[in-house]
């Protein structure tokens, strides 16, 4: 950790830390001993896109995904007509089989309109250099204070 004097836009910076999980635990810290968190903002700096390619997305990949989001949206189609007419079970048990052909057709279909210009699966993440916490500028003494005093037992 490292402690700064400089100024943010926000506030005051009281700390630079290498992880988030650090900065969240001085802000829990801050709050176990009744600091006001309201004037508190865990500012992350120089932001990266970080995209990890998973595999080929191939037209049989892209129609098994649509598949199963189209399973889901048929199953909570089928449920809702179930609610509205419980009687009618064919139109909820129709309902995911629809679900799961539509939705492989437009996966597939989505695939297919893109012309293989993004041909993989990603993951996508958000990660950061550091992370700063910034206080209000007129309480960030009493939160150095309060970070520098020991834990009350």
């Amino acid at each position: 950790m490292t402690t700064s004097q400089s100024r943010s836009d926000l506030g005051r910076v009281i700390g630079s830390y290498a992880s988030y999980e650090e900065a969240q635990a001085v802000v829990d810290t801050l709050s176990d001993r009744m600091f006001p968190v309201e004037h508190i903002a865990i500012i992350a700096r120089d932001l990266h896109l970080v995209e990890q390619v998973t595999g080929r997305l191939t037209i049989w990949r892209a129609a098994l995904a649509g598949a199963a989001i189209g399973a889901w949206f048929g199953l909570l189609i089928g449920l809702v007509f179930w609610i509205v007419s419980p009687w009618e079970l064919g139109a909820m048990l129709s309902a995911l089989p629809l679900g799961i052909v539509f939705g492989a057709g437009w996966g597939a279909a989505a695939h297919l309109a893109s012309g293989g210009r993004k041909d993989f699966s990603p993951l996508r993440a958000m990660s950061a250099s550091r992370y700063e916490i910034v206080v209000d500028t007129p309480y960030a003494e009493d939160a150095l204070r309060v970070l520098g005093s020991p834990q009350p037992a």
